[in-house]
């Protein structure tokens, strides 16, 4: 294990997933994150006599399922984390895992960069901000947002329900990304545009003045003007239908410590005083899309209005 991960491997175990001597904990990794899951399983073997460690190819794409021994290994661990190239985090068999009462977390696109400075964080700042956020939006009917690169898109919430990602996994079921930081909904419908100007795959960091811009109907994306997420999307529709174009998430980042971007979904979604929009899956979330993909784009310089009242963002 390498001595520079060590410490925000510890991080993960014992302070967020809290991983006690009478637990069993497995980490899943691929050959391209090799290096954290070991880190990790070296943290947890620390913590508990029954860590197991496994590893598969990389997946195609962010919510594609993981092997059948993967998932049954996740689902009847006490703990699970999960520092994959490809995001689990939407899949069936996290949901499942958590469902049987595993609590874990996953770490989809974590660089060894990211998995430090991201896991050097105040939970505790963290938690207390999604707690302001929740306060704001929780029973929001219709929250809208707009941003100066011309997003303005209003979103129904529903009978959805908001949820927090705080990074503290601490009770049965419960599940949070590292790095954490993030109030999320899968709304019910949404309307308007939306512009990224920050980070999404496969891009990673836009460029200065690099803008993609989504149109959305009915809660369907149905214009998106680059070519290279078109095709993704395109491709799992050919797999799902409609299905892959579903407006399948709104966030707003909450990790105070997160100051700018760096071009990691994984981390760039959490800042605070941001915003993300997914397309696609969502069932792990409340929503009710099965898709094999899972797109956020970050949006910079939001304003957030609830049911009209602007909300007060978190600032680093």
């Amino acid at each position: 294990m390498s001595d520079h991960l060590a410490e925000a491997a510890r991080t993960a175990v014992d302070q967020c997933l809290d991983v006690s001597a009478d637990e069993s904990a497995v980490v899943v990794t691929d050959d391209e994150r090799e290096p954290i899951g070991e880190a990790l399983y070296a943290a947890a073997a620390a913590a508990t006599d029954d860590a197991t460690l496994l590893k598969y190819p990389p997946s195609d794409q962010h919510g594609t399922e993981p092997p059948a021994p993967v998932a049954a290994a996740m689902r009847e661990s006490d703990v699970f984390l999960a520092p994959t190239t490809k995001s689990l985090s939407h899949t069936r068999a996290r949901g499942a895992a958590c469902e049987a009462g595993s609590r874990g977390a996953t770490l989809p696109g974590i660089t060894e960069d990211v998995f430090v400075t991201g896991l050097d964080a105040d939970y505790a700042a963290i938690d207390a901000a999604c707690d302001r956020v929740l306060d704001a939006v929780a029973d929001a009917e219709e929250v809208r947002v707009t941003s100066p690169a011309g997003t303005d898109i209003t979103f129904g919430i529903g009978d959805r329900e908001w949820l927090a990602d705080t990074g503290m996994v601490h009770e049965s079921g419960d599940f949070s990304n590292l790095p954490a930081g993030e109030v999320f909904v899968a709304p019910e419908t949404a309307t308007g545009t939306y512009v990224v100007d920050g980070t999404m795959m496969p891009h990673g960091l836009l460029e200065e003045g690099r803008e993609l811009t989504f149109e959305v109907e009915d809660g369907l994306v149905t214009a998106i003007d680059d070519d290279a997420i078109r095709a993704d999307v395109e491709a799992a529709a050919e797999e799902v239908g409609d299905a892959a174009y579903t407006l399948a998430e709104l966030g707003i980042g909450t990790n105070v410590g997160v100051e700018s971007l760096v071009g990691s979904v994984l981390l760039d979604e959490k800042a605070a005083g941001t915003v993300h929009v997914a397309i696609g899956d969502n069932a792990g979330i409340g929503g009710e899309t099965d898709a094999p993909l899972h797109l956020d784009g970050i949006l910079r310089e939001p304003t957030v209005y609830a049911d009209g009242e602007a909300v007060t963002l978190p600032i680093p």
